[in-house]
C-alpha cells in the first residue's frame, strides 16, 4: 500500500516543491497540468533546440509515499521549504498493491495499421495470422506503433516499399520502421540512432522478428545512398539534418519525415527547399508526414 499526495501550486514553485517532497521521503514526484481534461488544458511539446517550456501556471504536483507517521507534517514542511507561504489543499489517496506488469500489458493491445500490417505485443495472439505481424513490446526506445507519427511512417512504408528497395531509417528508436520495411520486402535496410540503448533495443526487436536490420550509431560514417529515407524524429533535429538526409537519397529516391506538428510544417518545408521540395502527405491527430523526392 502506498499513499498518493496531490497539491496544486504555480509554475514558479512546482519544481522546488517537487524537490522538497523528494527530500521529505517521496518515492516519486510528477508535475501535471491542473486543468488537464478541461478546455483550458495546455499541451506542451518540448524538443532539443527549443526554448525551455515553463511549467503550467496551474500545476498539480503528485507525490507517492510509503505510509508513515506524520505524513501531513512532512508535506507541510516541504511546502514551507519550497517557499510557498500558504499550505494548499492536500489530497490523499491510497494506492493498493497490484500486478503492475499485467496492468501495464492491459494498456497495449494489437494495433492495426492496415489489413496487411499489424503491431502485436508478445502477450497477445495476432488478430490476423495471415497479415504481416510485427512482434513489439513497449520498451525504453520510442516506437510501438501507437503514436500518430509512427503510424504515419508505417503507412508510407506500406505504400512505398517495393521488393529489394534499400531503406535508411534515421532515428530508428525501437527499430519498428526498419523491421516493417524488411517484412514488406525491402532489401538492404539500415537503422541509425544517437542513443546506444535504442540501438540495443532495435537489435533485440529485429532478432525477435527475424529481420536482417543493420544498425549504426549516428557518429559512424554514412556515405552511401538509399532508395527510400524515413526519419521520425522532431522538428528541430529534422531541420538540422536536411543536408545529410537529402544527400543520402539516390536520384529518384523518396523521403518521408514525421515528428512534425501541423503548425511546424512550413518551417520544415522551408529548411528542405534548397535540396528538394516537400509537401504534406498526410495528417493524423495534429501531426504531419512530409514527403519529397530527389530529382532523377
Amino acid at each position: 500500500m502506498w499513499v498518493s499526495v496531490a497539491l496544486e501550486t504555480d509554475a514558479a514553485h512546482a519544481e522546488a516543491l517537487s524537490e522538497a517532497l523528494l527530500a521529505a521521503g517521496a518515492i516519486s514526484v510528477s508535475v501535471e497540468d491542473a486543468l488537464a481534461g478541461t478546455e483550458l488544458e495546455t499541451p506542451q511539446f518540448g524538443e532539443p533546440g527549443s526554448p525551455a517550456t515553463p511549467l503550467w501556471d496551474d500545476s498539480r504536483v503528485v507525490a507517492l509515499f510509503e505510509p508513515m507517521d506524520d505524513l501531513i507534517g512532512r508535506i507541510a514542511a516541504a511546502v514551507t521549504a519550497a517557499g510557498i507561504a500558504d499550505l494548499p489543499e492536500i489530497v490523499l489517496d491510497e494506492v493498493a498493491e497490484q500486478d503492475w506488469v499485467r496492468l501495464t500489458q492491459s494498456q497495449f493491445d494489437p494495433i492495426r495499421i492496415s489489413d496487411r500490417l499489424w503491431i502485436v505485443p508478445s502477450w497477445h495472439t495476432a488478430p490476423n495470422p495471415a497479415a504481416i505481424n510485427l512482434e513489439l513490446d513497449p520498451g525504453l526506445a520510442f516506437g510501438t506503433g501507437s503514436h500518430p507519427t509512427t503510424r504515419l511512417c508505417l503507412e508510407w512504408l506500406e505504400r512505398e516499399i517495393q521488393p529489394g528497395l534499400s531503406l535508411l531509417d534515421y532515428g530508428c528508436g525501437s527499430g519498428i520502421l526498419g523491421i516493417a520495411a524488411l517484412k514488406l520486402g525491402a532489401g538492404d535496410t539500415l537503422g541509425i540512432d544517437i542513443d546506444r540503448a535504442a540501438l540495443s533495443t532495435a537489435a533485440d526487436n529485429a532478432a525477435r522478428n527475424h529481420a536482417d536490420l543493420r544498425l549504426a550509431h549516428s557518429s559512424d560514417a554514412l556515405e552511401r545512398e538509399f532508395d527510400r529515407v524515413v526519419a521520425n524524429i522532431l522538428t528541430n533535429p529534422l531541420m538540422l539534418l536536411a543536408p545529410l538526409l537529402c544527400a543520402r537519397l539516390k536520384p529518384g529516391g523518396r523521403l518521408a519525415l514525421s515528428g512534425v506538428l501541423e503548425s511546424q510544417a512550413a518551417q520544415v518545408i522551408e529548411a528542405y527547399a534548397p535540396f528538394l521540395t516537400l509537401r504534406i502527405g498526410a495528417v493524423h491527430e495534429g501531426w504531419v508526414r512530409l514527403e519529397g523526392a530527389r530529382a532523377c
